[in-house]
């Protein structure tokens, strides 16, 4: 007997506190508990809610944007560490899983960060850290690639959950990856972001993707995007006198939820903060599926022929010890541990 769960989730839309790693992880827990508290069995948060995102590299060169990298490497977080523990100690103690974006700081590299995505379920266990492929356009001058080796769908208590960060949910191979290890529930990760051209409507970019990657995986996305609080646009300002009218764009920031047939579920939010709800049964993933079933019956994997590298990528093979590159495996033993679950 098929049972699929029916629960409750929760898109957050918020400014972290920028650049301020232990308040902004304040204010996540806050988010977790107001979401649980709301009867939400999943919360999702922005892309690097944790602690930024570097607007700078937008609106400035990059010599005047160096001084701001630095504090954002400063910012950063390790994996596992104190910050990340906190959280995973909050979705346990409120029953309710998370997917959280963080600014993560290689453990061998003071100036290598990634975009991560952070999964956690409702016990306190981290499921998986997903860097970000491809840094779009000007995120190059920020974030390192990320690889495949957590590119995965986790078994939760909602169901098989998946999350792509930003850009990443334009990319078709890496969305269909995650479609066929079965994904029903999709996390998309967002920033606002007002100094796109000016004929691009972020708001309806991020719907658009979300109803794309919903309707032809007859799946249930979750979209969380952050927003740009008056606090970011003044410290970005005063290093450039521009900034404050670039980054003050309307309808850049979009949350909400995208059923099976890629419509919105109830009011999204538009650029304010707050938490979209919505009720979910995975059961209406069915149906859709009888039409376009495109991991299924409705494909021809005699002529397509998608392969994913998971293997961990690294600086160096060390053949003395093994390969000392990140390997998921392993890493969430690591993170899972008996000792680290203990000391929440």
């Amino acid at each position: 007997m098929l049972n699929l769960p029916q629960f409750k989730a929760a898109a957050v839309q918020a400014a972290p506190v920028f650049l301020d790693t232990d308040a902004t992880v304040d204010k996540v827990c806050a988010l977790i508990r107001e979401a649980a508290g709301n009867g939400a069995r999943l919360v999702a948060f922005p892309e690097v809610f944790v602690a930024g995102y570097p607007y700078w590299s937008w609106v400035m060169n990059p010599i005047d944007g160096s001084p701001w990298f630095e504090k954002l490497c400063k910012s950063a977080v390790e994996i596992p560490g104190p910050e990340i523990r906190r959280i995973a100690a909050a979705a346990k103690a409120n029953r309710i899983n998370v997917v959280v974006g963080v600014n993560e700081r290689s453990r061998t590299g003071i100036g290598t960060i990634y975009n991560t995505l952070v999964t956690i379920n409702d016990e306190g266990r981290i499921l998986g850290c997903h860097r970000k492929l491809v840094p779009t356009w000007a995120e190059k001058l920020t974030w390192a690639n990320g690889d495949a080796s957590a590119l995965r769908v986790h078994d939760t208590s909602v169901g098989p959950l998946g999350s792509l960060a930003c850009g990443e949910n334009t990319n078709t191979l890496a969305r269909f990856s995650l479609l066929a290890q079965g994904e029903l529930v999709h996390v998309a990760s967002y920033i606002a972001l007002p100094v796109a051209p000016p004929d691009y409507d972020m708001a309806e970019a991020i719907r658009l993707r979300a109803a794309a990657h919903s309707f032809e995986g007859k799946v249930f996305t979750i979209v969380s995007c952050s927003t740009v609080s008056p606090e970011i646009v003044d410290a970005i300002s005063a290093s450039h006198p521009l900034a404050r009218e670039l980054l003050g764009r309307r309808n850049s920031a979009f949350s909400g939820v995208l059923g099976p047939d890629g419509r919105v579920i109830g009011e999204p939010l538009i650029d304010d903060e707050g938490i979209v709800y919505a009720d979910i049964d995975l059961s209406r993933c069915i149906q859709p599926r009888q039409m376009h079933d495109i991991t299924g019956h409705y494909n021809r994997f005699d002529v397509f022929d998608l392969r994913v590298n998971r293997r961990p990528l690294g600086p160096a093979q060390f053949n003395d010890t093994g390969n000392d590159a990140w390997d998921f495996d392993a890493e969430m033993a690591e993170l899972n541990s008996p000792d680290i679950l203990e000391s929440k």
